[in-house]
């Protein structure tokens, strides 16, 4: 039989028998954690699983199915000699050579010995060796006849052995097997049953702690099991992998400006940075420290991309580019996909952009909300991307050289997060860079380093040319954090501060309208600002009948809200389908697969918007496709209607666009009056305007003193409050307001008791 010998290293236990000190074996036992006793347990569970046995809980007892089999085959006789127990296994365990069966029966003998030696009697001591033969036979069979071999079996235990259990472990550790127990309650279990620790080791480590709640070998199994598929889905596996931050020293600039080779010596690893910076050091410095940052690497010869405040989304063309099937497993999507990222010039690059690509994708995968389909649509956002800037990273690449991705502005949105994590994994520097600290970037990644600094600075640019460059002085910087004390959170606002906003449209009183017309927005219910975007509180309104069918007050009431900043309409149509609109030809070439093209669109010669403040273009721009997502306008997707909205909302009068060029979000908002009193239909194209400009933020009325359907016929659900003041009137013309007077001519008398009628 094997002695139990003491490791004096963990890799003691893969040593091959020739080449283990007095080729002994070794039975332990763990009752603590730490780092290096994880890495042992996944790596003896492998071997366990390949030349061994593992147990997960209790070996359950032999069933009647079990003994009936054994009492057929070897009768239930019983001789307490090593001759018999070596004759029996030779018939219930042909596989076992003679030197395996005379090694075990002595162990056996010597077990059953101990057991008699306890108080047992003859039918106690056959119950135990028949229990034992049939263990051996159902679970232990494929390690006994490798038992003497050069490669030493291995036995996993988990949780709270049995004292039959534990007996037979011993027999089969010293028959010529290791064993490990992975006892998660600790030692007390086990003490009780070996208290002078004869059979088995306790392994101490330093830095033991208690098992981690969540461990257990079905979670290594899993873990196994997923790394098992991540290289089956990888492929030929690159020979270098990243060693990303290990090596650097603090001072990101200095630490990427490093030369590739002297920043590590294991060629098996490539050695790069992905550092995140929130806010500036030095405010007067710092755009021009960017720009000598970029022209060293530059001059270095070292591909660069620099990305400023958003990655465009893949275009049409490149998404159908990419070559994918329909897919019902993640593996299956995966393994496809990643055939469609191909670096002919390197095919060491190559496969380091397959397993980064896998190794991102597998692990976004396991975040909650995230299904196949949207796992797929990521993965084509990666491969497009990977694609779009390929060349500007690694034209002409060889190792060892690093390459430099700068991110100026920070992730916006998962995807872009996701595609900064995919580059760390590459041979590329990944620097983000954040100066404003009212912008947050969304990237988490347990590799990134980020660094914090107090002073916020609203650059919006990276300084690719001196052209670029532009440094304000101690005062200016002095002038913006004055403007921070004053404006941030305090109810002020500077003017034009903010470029985003929603409408959000409220449920009043008629009385109230005439009150919020004259307010400014921030001092409306409701209002606020979030994230930088402004929540504007907005008036949308149908106004039927006439109040105590009083006309001339009527017109006095709509004259009172009438000014310079509002629209007033006073016939039907104001656009007519008839009307001469250069917009409408190319309508269909600005939107493709439900999204509005908007470089496109501000590259067209047909294009009116273009003298715009550019933060205006692009709001109109998003609230175009808010109209158009929400499907307010009947026949949207539809009959086609979404194509009249764009050429409608592209194509407004130049008094309009002066209103919305100077509407400041958080002030007085443009206004818009639409008069109807007659049968005539308001146009689709009326309604889609109206639509259009409350998303805007106009306050909008309409008065229909008929109370007659008008613009809610073109309009999916409710989308305007309406107001039923009075009688309906029919056939009012609508007067010149320039000549209503704003006085009653009737005595005050009079006005106070109509009122009360």
């Amino acid at each position: 039989m094997f002695e139990h010998k003491k490791i004096q290293d963990l890799n003691d236990f893969f040593a091959e028998l020739n080449n283990r000190r007095d080729n002994g074996v070794y039975f332990y036992r763990i009752n603590g954690y730490n780092e290096q006793i994880r890495d042992f347990v996944e790596r003896y569970y492998e071997e366990a699983r390949l030349s061994g046995v593992i147990i997960e809980g209790r070996i359950p007892n032999p069933d009647e199915k079990n003994l009936s089999y054994y009492g057929e085959i070897m009768g239930m006789n019983f001789q307490m000699s090593a001759e018999f127990i070596e004759v029996s296994l030779r018939k219930w365990l042909p596989r076992m050579n003679a030197y395996q069966r005379e090694t075990v029966a002595a162990s056996i003998y010597s077990s059953l010995e101990a057991i008699q030696k306890t108080g047992k009697n003859e039918n106690m001591t056959r119950n135990a060796y028949i229990k034992f033969m049939c263990w051996l036979y159902y679970r232990f069979e494929r390690i006994v006849n490798q038992l003497g071999k050069n490669k030493i079996p291995k036995i996993l235990y988990e949780g709270e052995i049995s004292k039959y259990e534990l007996i037979l472990i011993s027999i089969l550790s010293n028959a010529g097997c290791d064993a490990v127990l992975l006892q998660y309650k600790g030692d007390a279990g086990y003490l009780q049953l070996d208290p002078r620790s004869a059979w088995s080791d306790n392994l101490c480590l330093p830095g033991m702690t208690a098992f981690p709640d969540a461990f257990c070998l079905k979670q290594v199994q899993e873990e196994w099991a997923e790394r098992i598929s991540r290289e089956r889905l990888y492929g030929r596996k690159p020979q270098v992998q990243n060693c990303t931050n290990a090596w650097i020293t603090g001072d990101i600039f200095q630490d990427i400006k490093t030369n590739a080779r002297n920043r590590g010596s294991d060629p098996g690893l490539f050695y790069n940075c992905f550092c995140r910076i929130n806010g500036v050091e030095d405010k007067l410095t710092y755009i021009n420290e960017l720009y000598q940052f970029q022209m060293e690497i530059k001059n270095s010869g070292r591909g660069v991309l620099i990305l400023e405040n958003a990655i465009v989304p893949p275009a049409v063309d490149e998404i159908s580019a990419v070559k994918r099937g329909v897919y019902s497993r993640q593996d299956q999507m995966l393994l496809d996909l990643s055939g469609n990222i191909r670096y002919a010039a390197d095919q060491e690059l190559q496969c380091l952009m397959r397993k980064a690509f896998v190794d991102v994708l597998l692990d976004t995968g396991k975040k909650p909300g995230i299904n196949l389909n949207k796992l797929t649509n990521k993965a084509v956002y990666l491969i497009c991307w990977l694609r779009r800037f390929q060349a500007e990273l690694f034209s002409g690449w060889r190792q060892p050289e690093i390459s430099l991705c700068i991110y100026f502005g920070g992730c916006k949105n998962d995807n872009e997060a996701l595609f900064m994590r995919f580059l760390a994994r590459l041979p590329v520097d990944v620097l983000i860079l954040v100066p404003n600290l009212n912008i947050s970037c969304c990237l988490q990644d347990d590799f990134l380093y980020e660094i914090n600094y107090p002073d916020s600075l609203a650059a919006d640019r990276f300084p690719r040319e001196t052209a670029d460059i532009r440094i304000g002085t101690a005062a200016y910087h002095a002038e913006r954090e004055l403007d921070t004390l004053i404006y941030q959170d305090s109810g002020l606002y500077r003017d034009q501060q903010y470029s985003r906003a929603n409408a959000v449209t409220l449920q009043t009183m008629y009385e109230e309208i005439a009150i919020l017309w004259k307010q400014e927005l921030k001092y409306r219910p409701n209002f606020s600002i979030i994230n930088d975007i402004v929540n504007m509180p907005v008036v949308f309104a149908k106004v039927s009948g006439v109040k105590n069918s009083d006309v001339p007050e009527y017109w006095r009431d709509i004259k009172r809200m009438l000014g310079e900043d509002t629209l007033f309409i006073g016939a039907v149509p104001y656009i007519s389908s008839m009307n001469a609109n250069p917009v409408k030809a190319y309508a269909a070439e600005f939107f493709k697969n439900g999204r509005l093209q908007k470089n496109r669109i501000k590259a067209h010669p047909g294009y009116q918007y273009g003298y715009l403040r550019e933060e205006i273009q692009d709001y109109l721009l998003e609230k175009l496709q808010v109209l158009i997502d929400r499907k307010s306008i009947k026949g949207t997707f539809v009959n086609g209607t979404e194509y009249t909205i764009i050429s409608i909302a592209l194509n407004m009068p130049k008094n309009i666009l002066r209103q919305i060029q100077r509407f400041d979000f958080t002030k007085k908002n443009p206004k818009a009056v639409y008069i109807s009193t007659t049968e005539e239909l308001i146009s689709l194209e009326d309604a889609i305007l109206m639509a259009y400009l409350n998303l805007i933020g106009f306050d909008v009325v309409f008065f229909v003193p008929t109370g007659y359907q008008t613009v809610e016929q073109h309009y999916n659900g409710k989308l305007m409050e309406e107001y039923q003041i009075g009688e309906y009137l029919y056939d009012l013309k609508v007067p010149d307001f320039d000549k209503v007077s704003l006085h009653s001519h009737q005595g005050w008398v009079n006005r106070l008791f109509k009122r009360g009628t």
